[in-house]
């Protein structure tokens, strides 16, 4: 089956009442969140688009079920595959990495793990836990290091319980707008 915009749409307003991996949010209201951070930090159209979909690998695997443990380790690479056709790799790179970040900033900065919920943090062990001091250089030096920590940054920040400001329908139209944006980006 050909992935496209339209199915995007779809996984999200199937789970725009699921809980997002035990946390107190929604899918849809996580997405919402990270993109809307990702917005009003002046980001990029692409890097705004990966943050919206940066968890799209669980809809896209388990449509309609709870992240299990068991999922949490190929969400990011299977993602990556799903939007890299359809938006290229500004979008599809950061959400490649998007858990190597995790596992980098875990390494590289003491304080950060003390900022993770609970959930994140039994996820990073079944992610890989720390990385190697040859792993955190290698990781560095990836062309999407930089974009990969800020969209990393935001995911961990868009666990809001109440900050969802509109409606689901208006949601998934801003999510519309935002891809066909890009998608006109890749074109031209």
């Amino acid at each position: 089956m050909h992935f496209s915009s339209a199915h995007i749409i779809a996984l999200y307003q199937q789970a725009s009442h699921r809980i997002h991996s035990g946390e107190h949010v929604t899918h849809l209201a996580h997405a919402w969140q990270c993109g809307r951070l990702a917005e009003k930090s002046g980001a990029s159209l692409e890097l705004q688009l990966a943050s919206w979909l940066h968890d799209i690998g669980h809809l896209w695997a388990h449509p309609g079920a709870p992240v299990t443990d068991a999922a949490v380790k190929g969400h990011a690479a299977l993602g990556s595959k799903l939007l890299e056709p359809l938006f290229g790799l500004a979008v599809s790179e950061p959400v490649r990495l998007h858990v190597l970040a995790k596992r980098y900033l875990v390494s590289t900065r003491p304080s950060y793990a003390r900022k993770l919920s609970p959930q994140s943090l039994k996820s990073l062990t079944h992610q890989g836990g720390h990385l190697s001091e040859d792993e955190c250089a290698d990781f560095e030096r990836h062309a999407f290091f930089a974009e990969a920590i800020q969209l990393r940054v935001w995911d961990d920040l868009s666990q809001k319980d109440g900050w969802f400001e509109i409606t689901i329908q208006d949601a998934l139209d801003q999510l519309e707008g935002l891809m066909q944006s890009v998608a006109d980006q890749c074109v031209t």
